[in-house]
């Protein structure tokens, strides 16, 4: 890898120093939106066990990883902008709110999203709405906490009132 490319993730760091060392395991992601900045980098340049890597684990086995890749590998990547990271919303939740540009076979799109996370021990992991099933709201929760779920990451999945 060009230890002078600029990383996709928008920091205006080369690719070497910003979300590489996060992509190979070097470091990990201090907050909400660093992990966020980094998928988005691992959709650009193709890191799709990273992005495997950093759903809560719970989910993991649950994800698409064909469509996750073939949907990383048909986009022309054009940017990320982060619109507002709403970081320690409990303990160890936070929401990061981002635009991410690319161009398809239809032209150029934006993907705009709020993204929930949860930090487990010293993990920051996204919590992905889409993966079915879901655990029930009495069902201890799938981030590890303990908790029942009703009570930790289902609110910020949109799943409870």
């Amino acid at each position: 890898m060009n230890s002078m490319l600029m990383c996709p993730c928008g920091l205006s760091q080369p690719y070497s120093q910003c979300c590489e060392p996060l992509h190979t395991q070097h470091l990990m992601a201090d907050s909400a939106e660093q992990l966020m900045r980094s998928r988005y980098a691992a959709f650009v340049m193709g890191e799709i066990d990273y992005i495997v890597q950093t759903t809560v684990p719970a989910q993991q086995h649950l994800l698409d990883v064909k469509a996750i890749t073939a949907w990383s590998q048909q986009n022309q990547w054009l940017g990320l902008t982060i619109v507002s990271s709403q970081p320690n919303l409990k303990p160890h939740h936070a929401k990061v709110e981002f635009i991410a540009r690319f161009r398809d076979q239809q032209g150029e799109q934006q993907h705009h999203e709020l993204s929930s996370f949860v930090q487990a021990g010293s993990r920051w992991y996204f919590l992905d709405p889409t993966v079915e099933p879901m655990p029930t709201l009495k069902s201890v929760c799938l981030c590890g906490s303990g908790q029942k779920f009703k009570r930790c990451c289902a609110p910020f999945l949109g799943l409870t009132s």
